[in-house]
This record gives structure tokens, C-alpha cells and sequence, in this order.
């Protein structure tokens, strides 16, 4: 079982947690709070009532608390589309800074005076709406250019709201080379358009409603050199009674090598990607339908959309740097059949991308053989 210990938490917070009457660590925070603690920009999506709020106030206290400094400015704004979901983020830092002297402030509602002067003292997180916050910088100057970390929660409510221009101006408050955190309930193409601009190469999370992990899918990962992944990939090919494996590479140009190498090694194969027409996919895909070829070779923006029928085996030829991204591959299999397979190839400088997509499913993949 995963605990927070796992996660490479700091005992005040595991206690702070622990007392709380949290065992172990939610879906969503056992995917996201290693990227954090990492100093990553994050995208992340996970239904109402999954743990978002802890999922990142547990590692944004501990960042605080590994890099402790003297000045007396806001340090990570946290904003929220509502005065309550405001209260709520605060009521989860201060659950798990119970034995940290960490200070944090609120604002929601009416301005009152005490808040104001808040800004005189320390204030390490500052919670507000948009709309909230806007209205006391109108009042006040607010130094933001100590601001280490932003957070942008329900982000997707808030851009329903149409606060897009306050949250624009507020970052614009806000030095640039910051960690940026958003969380959505759902990621739309709309809310990805938004906050692009915002992230620097992002991780990009996503817990669907019961979690991630798809135990019925057969899953083993091969650890190989690079230079011998083709010759791998012919083994398992020729020692294997499967015809029809989907094989996934980084690239077009990696994908157009890989189907002159398997050819000369007498499998049929065909490829799909952004250089082929469609009438020429549509020729290779019937083809693989058909059993005409055995292997397709695809990347993911070609492979998006596209019906296989009953396709029950991939490799990943490239391990994806993105973990969701191993998620949706296996969630392919699963929506194709009851039983399959994923086949991961793992070379020494694809290492973190592997513990990140175990640490993503709960699940140590095991060693292939053949």
C-alpha cells in the first residue's frame, strides 16, 4: 500500500496528516505530489472529492519549509473561484501545518481591516478569489515579487466565471519564472488554450472518476539499451503468436526507420503520422483491420481518433514522458477488449519517465520475458 511516506514527505507533515485521519494518499496526490516537490509545473484534472486541495497544499508547505527565508512577503498565492472553495484550501493548510510555523491568510468577503493589515506581517500563502484579491490590490500596493509558487484551483470554474482578464492581471503582478500549479475539475480544450501560456513544460495529470489503474491489462516493461530496441522488438515480434500490436514511437522519422527494419526481417508492417495522406492511413489502417499487416506504427497526435477494432496489444516502443499519456494507451486496450496487453520498452535515460508512470498507477510493472 502507498503511504505518505512513500511520497518522501517530512514527518511534521505526515503526522499533521496522519492525525487527521488520513492513512494514505488519494489517487490524485500520489500522482501530483512528486512532480511538485520536484519544483514542476503541473496540469492536473481529477473529479470533485478526490483530494485536489491536499494534493497540493501537502508539498507546497514542504517546499516552504526546505527553503526558508527572512523576508517578510507573500511567497505562494492560491487562487480559488469562490469565497467557500477559499476556505476550504485554507482549512486543508492549516490541517497539515498544524506543526510548521507557517502563516497563511484568507481573503473572502467583505475586506475587513484585520486582513489588510495582515500585509504589514509574514504571509508565506495568501488564498483569495480573483475577483477578491483584485479588489485589494485597487485598494493597497501588494508586493507579489517574492511570489515562489501560483495556484490555480478549479481553474476551469474560474474561466466559466469569466475572470480570465483579473487572473491575466494578476499574474502579470507576478514574477515570471515561477512554479505555476493548475487544477481543474475537467481539462477542456478551452481551459489548455488558456493556461498555456502560463506553464513551462508541464506535467499533465489526469484521474478519471475510480482512479487510474487497470488491473485486467497485462503489463511488463523490457530494460534495453537503445541501439537494441529494433533487434527487440523483432524477437518478441517473431516469438510471439499475437498479430496486431500498435507500437508507439517519439517520432515520425523513428517510425519510418522502424517499418524498413522490420520489413527486412520479413514482418509486414505499415505506419500512420503526419507525412502520410489520409488516403494513404486509410489504406495502411484497413490493412492492419484486415491482418494484411501485422505491426502498426503510429505516434500519438496520428493515432488520435482512429478505430482499430478489436486491438488488444501495444508497445511502447518509446516510453511517453507524459504518465498519462501511458494511461490512455492502456485505457485503448482495455475499451477494446476485456484482456490485452502493454508492452513497455525502458531505456537507462528513460528511467524517471518509468517511476513516473508507476507512481501514476500504483503499480511496479514486472520484468519481461521470452
Amino acid at each position: 500500500m502507498i503511504s505518505f511516506k512513500n511520497l518522501r514527505l517530512i514527518n511534521p507533515i505526515i503526522r499533521a496528516v496522519t492525525e487527521a485521519g488520513y492513512s494514505k494518499p488519494t489517487d490524485i496526490q500520489n500522482a501530483v505530489i512528486p512532480s511538485i516537490l520536484e519544483g514542476k509545473d503541473l496540469l492536473a484534472s481529477a473529479p470533485k472529492g478526490s483530494g485536489k486541495k491536499s494534493a497540493f497544499a501537502v508539498p507546497i508547505l514542504q517546499l516552504l519549509k526546505r527553503n526558508p527565508t527572512e523576508h517578510t512577503k507573500i511567497r505562494v498565492l492560491v487562487l480559488a473561484p469562490t469565497d467557500q472553495s477559499a476556505l476550504e484550501i485554507q482549512d486543508k493548510i492549516n490541517l497539515s501545518s498544524k506543526y510548521l510555523t507557517l502563516l497563511h491568510l484568507c481573503i473572502n468577503g467583505e475586506l475587513a481591516e484585520n486582513q489588510l493589515a495582515a500585509f504589514r506581517k509574514r504571509v508565506d500563502v495568501l488564498i483569495a478569489t480573483p475577483e477578491g484579491l483584485l479588489e485589494i490590490v485597487e485598494k493597497r500596493p501588494i508586493n507579489f515579487s517574492q511570489v515562489e509558487i501560483l495556484v490555480l484551483y478549479d481553474a476551469d470554474k474560474m474561466l466559466e466565471k469569466m475572470v480570465n482578464n483579473i487572473i491575466k492581471n494578476i499574474r502579470g503582478l507576478i514574477p515570471k519564472n515561477i512554479q505555476t500549479l493548475i487544477f481543474c475539475t475537467k481539462t477542456s480544450d478551452y481551459v489548455r488554450k488558456y493556461v498555456s501560456s502560463l506553464l513551462r513544460n508541464p506535467v499533465e495529470i489526469s484521474i478519471e472518476a475510480g482512479g487510474v489503474t487497470i488491473e485486467s491489462i497485462s503489463q511488463c516493461v523490457y530494460f534495453v539499451e537503445k541501439r537494441d530496441k529494433s533487434g527487440l522488438l523483432i524477437d518478441l515480434l517473431k516469438n510471439s503468436k499475437i498479430r496486431g500490436f500498435l507500437v508507439f514511437t517519439h517520432s515520425k522519422y523513428i517510425a519510418d526507420e522502424l517499418v524498413q527494419q522490420l520489413e527486412k526481417a520479413g514482418i509486414n508492417t505499415g505506419a500512420i503520422h503526419g507525412n502520410r495522406s489520409q488516403i494513404a492511413k486509410n489504406d495502411v489502417l484497413d490493412d492492419f483491420k484486415t491482418g494484411k499487416i501485422q505491426i502498426l506504427i503510429t505516434t500519438d497526435i496520428a493515432a488520435k481518433g482512429i478505430d482499430l477494432g478489436k486491438l488488444l496489444h501495444i508497445v511502447n516502443y518509446d516510453l511517453p514522458t507524459i504518465p498519462q499519456t501511458y494511461v490512455q494507451r492502456i485505457d485503448r486496450v482495455r475499451k477494446s477488449g476485456s484482456e490485452g496487453s502493454l508492452i513497455s520498452f525502458c531505456t537507462a535515460d528513460e528511467h524517471m519517465d518509468l517511476k513516473n508512470i508507476q507512481g501514476l498507477i500504483g503499480f511496479t510493472m514486472p520484468v519481461g520475458t521470452f
